[in-house]
């Protein structure tokens, strides 16, 4: 009872106490009382932050606490165990990819073992280089150019081919008549150079080569433009009278550097056909992807390389590759097989070296070159042939301008005819196989079928490869082929050269 009547007036009071603090916040009676009410306000505000970092203080200190605790228990438990279920980097299973440092070290060895090789060449033979001789290999009489007349020769059929195309354009000539004189044009171009190369003494092999080259393009080329062309009348369903443009195509909108785009007949013009001629392609298109500017810069860069490497694959040929050969020719004649393998393995590296140079020199730096100062936009020249698992892969991806030309003009109609992709593929072989032993078989006035076995050894390579081999295992046997098979057919070459033009000296 006492107890109840002391806590009644304490209950009272705080009843008191909040109804006027409630009568403060809602009706401030006078200035002074509103005073007194955001004082007290503010007092309690200013009263949160210390208590709220208090807590957070407070929070901070229990997880770093937590923190300690599970590193004490992670260091007790690592000294009770430390191993995992783990495989070993260089086993297949880890999933480890990274190896630029036994790259670097491969790269470093190989350096180091050539540096070898080209001092020892260096003490025992001297300094073998030499500019004269290499011109020499060109031209027999510096006054006689029959190569290079050759060459310039090759504008005959040029339009010869152009005019054929007019024709056709306009319906002065039927499909059959213009498929004929296509046919005897291709044929002399390919029968004609060849003719001329085995007659006139005074073609070295070298100047043969590039004679024969020359025309074999042309051959591509024009094949591929005569087809096009075709294809474009077979298209269009009205035939065009005139040769203009503008008739053909009269509202030409512009495209990125100015270029207007080219409908047919009015691509049959001399200025559009040599450019194609020129362009580092042997497809031919009326509107070619085209840059927007020539970068000097890059074209620069590319001359320097081009330079460059044609300084280094003539002083490695004559300072590395020909005392090989030369020391080659005995054991052959002898048919010594461990001396002749010896030489072989002794050839193999130089001759694969020279051939990674001229891929870079002619498929990166002269048709970049030539790409860039004609705007031409299509500079996929090769593809990742280095990682090829299969050989089929290999020779899809390491010549991209032939690789479409075989596809475009003659896998694929094949196909089209009925023919089975084996067939195919075998006639595709065939067909560079063919052109091959042309280009080696022509110039050197001698036939030996060499180039052509090898390329047509190709396909039960590329069958036994993709049935057997797979991954890293196929993409060794590819290289393998690559640095071995190419210096046997050079010592073939040579060797039969040197028999057939130096038969008593050898002896």
């Amino acid at each position: 009872m006492g107890d109840s009547c002391a806590i009644r007036p304490y209950a009272l009071r705080r009843r008191a106490t909040f109804s006027a603090v409630r009568s403060l916040t809602v009706q401030p009676a006078s200035g002074g009382s509103a005073t007194a009410c955001s004082s007290a306000l503010t007092a309690s505000r200013s009263r949160e932050p210390g208590q709220h970092s208090g807590l957070h203080t407070t929070h901070s200190k229990s997880k770093h606490e937590k923190e300690e605790k599970r590193k004490r228990r992670n260091d007790h438990s690592g000294r009770l165990s430390c191993h995992q279920h783990q495989q070993s980097l260089l086993s297949s299973s880890s999933g480890f990819s990274n190896y630029r440092g036994i790259l670097n070290w491969c790269v470093v060895m190989l350096v180091l073992s050539n540096s070898r090789l080209f001092l020892e060449n260096l003490l025992k033979y001297g300094i073998l280089v030499d500019p004269i001789q290499v011109l020499s290999l060109f031209v027999k009489d510096p006054y006689s150019w029959p190569a290079a007349c050759l060459v310039i020769v090759s504008n005959v059929f040029i339009l010869a081919a152009l005019y054929t195309e007019r024709q056709l354009s306009k319906g002065s000539l039927s499909e059959q008549v213009g498929l004929l004189v296509h046919s005897v044009n291709l044929s002399i171009i390919l029968c004609f150079p060849a003719v001329v190369v085995l007659l006139v003494p005074s073609i070295s092999p070298v100047g043969g080569v590039f004679a024969l080259g020359t025309y074999t393009i042309l051959l591509l080329k024009l094949y591929s433009y005569k087809d096009v062309n075709r294809w474009c009348r077979e298209l269009s369903s009205i035939k065009v009278k005139t040769l203009s443009r503008s008739n053909s195509c009269p509202s030409a909108p512009p495209v990125i550097g100015g270029d207007q785009i080219v409908c047919y007949p009015g691509n049959l013009s001399i200025r559009d056909l040599y450019y194609f001629l020129f362009a580092p392609t042997l497809c031919y298109e009326l509107n070619f992807p085209r840059s927007p500017k020539i970068r000097m810069s890059f074209l620069l860069r590319r001359l320097l390389e081009m330079l460059f490497l044609t300084q280094m694959l003539v002083a490695l040929t004559q300072q590395w590759m020909v005392p090989i050969i030369q020391s080659s020719m005995k054991p052959l004649e002898e048919m010594d097989l461990s001396r002749m393998m010896e030489r072989l393995l002794r050839l193999a590296v130089p001759n694969h070296l020279l051939w990674l140079m001229f891929f870079y020199w002619f498929f990166h730096s002269s048709l970049n070159f030539t790409a860039e100062l004609l705007r031409f936009g299509d500079r996929q020249f090769y593809k990742d042939w280095w990682n090829a698992e299969t050989v089929t892969y290999f020779w899809q991806n390491w010549n991209i301008p032939v690789h479409k030309w075989c596809l475009r003009h003659f896998y694929c109609p094949l196909l089209r005819k009925g023919f089975s992709k084996m067939v195919s593929q075998s006639a595709v072989f065939f067909l560079s196989a063919f052109f091959h032993e042309y280009l080696m078989s022509v110039p050197l006035r001698m036939f030996r079928l060499w180039a052509f076995m090898g390329m047509m050894a190709q396909l039960p390579l590329a069958w036994l490869v993709t049935r057997f081999l797979r991954g890293n295992y196929g993409n060794a046997a590819v290289w393998i082929s690559l640095i071995i098979g190419q210096p046997i057919a050079v010592l073939m070459y040579v060797h039969d050269y040197y028999v057939l033009h130096n038969g008593q000296e050898i002896h």
